[in-house]
């Protein structure tokens, strides 16, 4: 990353943002992503810029901006700053060696809590936490999984992606369990979700975990697990289901 000292990249990259705004879009964006009073990220601001368009912005202030600027966009009200943040610290990541993934990897986790919807997470988790405690000690992948803070608790499941991607299935099957009794829909998703990746993998792990837990699951984390498999597997599943969500 390079030192932009003579501008103020924050102004630019939000007067960029400002020309791609959609109010139409921003209040249909608040309703998929929750956004309201006594739901999570209340506070947040969206100017309703559609994703392409974010990742385009991304990718040309990538070279424009350091890590301590990048940190505060992560910290921002706005929405589409946290998430160009998390999409430059990706591709940052990416390309860094060991020192500097670990240096990016901490900025990410202590600003766990501006990390608050899921797409924040899902954009991010896999390619930042879920590589870094992959190749690294766990302690503070089960310190988060184990919070009972909703988002670290996403975090983990959605950063067991990368783990997924590698053919290692253990931590997300473990929190699969974990999460069985989870009250929030959002974690029911996010189980649901990896099993699913898995059964992509090994279908027969998939159904050994389906066969020991489908009578207790929530509907929904059922519903998206099972989402790739028959007809009829679907429906032997759903018939042993005997808790809905």
């Amino acid at each position: 990353m390079k030192i932009n000292s003579s501008k103020n990249i924050k102004d630019l990259l939000l007067k960029d943002l400002k020309k791609y705004a959609e109010p139409a879009f921003a209040k249909f964006t608040r309703k998929i992503l929750n956004i309201c009073k006594d739901r999570y990220a209340q506070d947040d601001i969206l100017l309703g810029v559609r994703v392409p368009k974010q990742r385009t912005l991304a990718k040309k202030y990538a070279n424009l901006i350091n890590f301590k600027e990048t940190e505060k966009l992560l910290q921002d009200k706005i929405h589409e700053l946290r998430f160009i943040a998390l999409v430059i610290l990706s591709k940052e990541y990416k390309r860094a060696d060991n020192k500097l993934k670990s240096k990016i990897a901490k900025i990410y986790l202590r600003n766990y809590k501006y990390i608050n919807n899921w797409d924040l997470v899902d954009t991010s988790a896999p390619n930042i936490p879920g590589h870094y405690w992959y190749n690294n000690e766990l302690d503070k992948f089960w310190e988060f999984a184990k919070s009972g803070s909703l988002w670290k608790e996403r975090i983990s499941m959605i950063a067991t992606f990368y783990f997924i991607r590698q053919n290692r299935f253990n931590e997300t099957l473990k929190l699969a369990e974990v999460f069985l009794n989870h009250k929030h829909d959002l974690m029911h998703k996010a189980s649901g979700w990896m099993l699913r990746e898995i059964g992509k993998r090994d279908k027969k792990v998939l159904l050994s975990f389906l066969d020991k837990h489908a009578s207790i699951m929530p509907r929904t984390m059922l519903r998206y697990s099972t989402e790739k498999l028959s007809k009829q597997e679907k429906k032997f599943y759903l018939k042993e289901s005997s808790r809905n969500s």
